[in-house]
This record gives C-alpha cells, structure tokens and sequence, in this order.
C-alpha cells in the first residue's frame, strides 16, 4: 500500500502537511469537541482503516509482537494515546501560533534525546542546518518583528503543548526499538489499540463530566479528517520515514508545519502571505537541505 510513495523525504513532507491540517481543526473545533472526544475517535478511526490491512499479518506475526510488547505498549502510549492528546488540550487554551511555534522544538528535543539515549549526533553543518530552519519558524510566528516573539507568553496550554513535545521526541527515538519484522500496518494496529485502551477511561470520564460532542457537520468532518489523513496515512508515512532516516532528520520536518499553516490559510482563508512568509519558508527550506543532504561516511 502506497508504493508510489516510497522516498521517506516525501514521506515526512505529506505526514507533516497532514498534521497541520490536524492543528488548525484541532483548534477551530474545540467549540464542539472536547480534546479526549476527539483524540478517542480520531484513533478509533485510524483503527477500523488499519485492520483490514493488519489482521491478515496478526496470525504470523504474533510471536514478534508479544516478545517485543513492552515497546509496543510503550509506543502506543506515547505516539497515540500521548502526544495528539496534549496537543488538542493545549489547544483548548492557546493560539494556535503559539501551538506551533513550541512543536518547532520537538527537533532540539529529539535531537538531546537522540544524544543522551542513543549517543547519535549531528555534525557541525547539520545543526547549522536545525539552527537555520528554526530561525524560519520563528520569522513566520513573529511575522518578521522580534517584539512579537516578547508579547507571547506562557499559559496553561502552552505548558501542555511544551509536554506534547517532549512525549514526540520519546516516541520518535522510540521507534528504535519497535519489533523487527512487523509489517507497518499490524505494528500501526498494535500502537492504536495500546492507545485507545489508555484513552477510553479519560473520554468516560470526560462525558461524565458533562462535555460531549456537539454533532455539527464541521465537527463530524473535522473528526473524520483527522482520523484519516494525520492518524492513519500521517503516522504510516512517518513510522516508515524515520526507520530509514533517523529520529534527528525525520524530526526536522517538523519545522515544515507553519509553512503548510501559511500555505492552507491562503488557500482557504484567503490571508494574504506576508515577506516574512517567504523568508521564513526559505530559511526553513535551507536548514532542511542542509541536514539532510549529508552523506553519511
């Protein structure tokens, strides 16, 4: 499945593309969805697209899957029931801008991670590289003016999307240690279903608590987007991605996020993109080829 798309580079474009799709719907549907809502259905639809594809692979490859459960569980954990969790939390209560900028330092995060866990590096032009992409990030969220990086601050939700970060990095370098073997889609099937059985007590106890999903056509597609493209074929294109290039490199493309953010807004919202769009873009574009055009010795 998906044989045309086979470069991990253009893996990592689409994944990203797709989750900044995921962030914009994230916010614009909190009105309607509450973030246990919506991350419970999100993967529970990822999961009815999954296994079809993964049942078939289940009867051969349990062994490989029970002998390596504890990374499994792990990874679930972190990349389904953790990460996009937070995210749509810390998007109740923060801007979208800011949601995005604090996402721009899962590279530095998994990079330290990478260095502390792994003992993997990156050499001198490729840390230019991270620098120089970050510094494209930051020119498109401040929108070129240094004083309106010093007018964000720090809030709750903010603090939610900094753990969301983290959880991204471990789940990133994780990867390293999922079962050998595994075809894609059954190991996609195991994470979701570790994830949705951590995730199903919060959503009881969020409908418990009197917040239940408002059924609007907005929301139902909003639902539905997110099931398909960021949890499904984003997560498929990402897990294949970083098994071939690394959790360093496949982590930077993350910077790609506000780029799509600028892009989906023209398209959609008809806003204008601003100079600092274009500069922004391009040192973003730099630093990727920067890191990524390094051959390894």
């Amino acid at each position: 499945m998906f044989a045309k798309f086979h470069h991990p580079y253009l893996l990592l474009v689409l994944a990203n593309l797709f989750w900044s799709g995921n962030m914009v719907v994230g916010r614009a549907i909190r009105g309607d969805v509450p973030p246990f809502s919506l991350a419970f259905w999100r993967w529970a639809i990822a999961l009815a697209l999954t296994l079809p594809l993964a049942l078939p692979h289940l009867r051969a490859q349990w062994p490989l899957l029970k002998r390596g459960w504890r990374a499994v569980v792990a990874l679930g954990l972190l990349g389904v029931g953790g990460y996009n969790t937070l995210a749509y939390i810390a998007l109740q209560y923060t801007a979208v801008t800011n949601a995005v900028l604090l996402n721009s330092f899962i590279p530095i995060a998994t990079i330290a991670l990478s260095w502390a866990f792994l003992n993997k590096r990156l050499h001198g032009v490729e840390w230019l590289g991270v620098l120089i992409s970050l510094a494209g990030v930051t020119m498109i969220v401040a929108r070129g003016k240094l004083a309106t990086l010093a007018g964000l601050t720090l809030n709750a939700g903010d603090l939610w999307m900094l753990a969301a970060v983290f959880v991204w990095a471990f789940y990133t370098i994780g990867l390293q240690w999922r079962p050998a073997g595994v075809d894609p889609m059954l190991m996609l099937a195991a994470f979701t279903s570790v994830g949705l059985l951590a995730l199903a007590p919060a959503y009881a106890w969020e409908i418990a608590q009197g917040r239940q999903i408002q059924l609007t056509p907005a929301a139902l597609a909003g639902i539905v987007y997110t099931g398909v493209l960021p949890a499904f074929i984003g997560y498929v294109f990402y897990n294949r991605a970083v098994g071939e290039v690394g959790a360093s490199k496949a982590s930077l493309f993350i910077h790609l996020m506000p780029v799509f953010g600028t892009l989906l807004s023209a398209i959609f919202l008809d806003e204008v993109p601003q100079h600092y769009h274009f500069v922004g873009i391009a040192l973003i574009f730099a630093g990727i080829y920067l890191t990524t055009s390094r051959k390894p010795h």
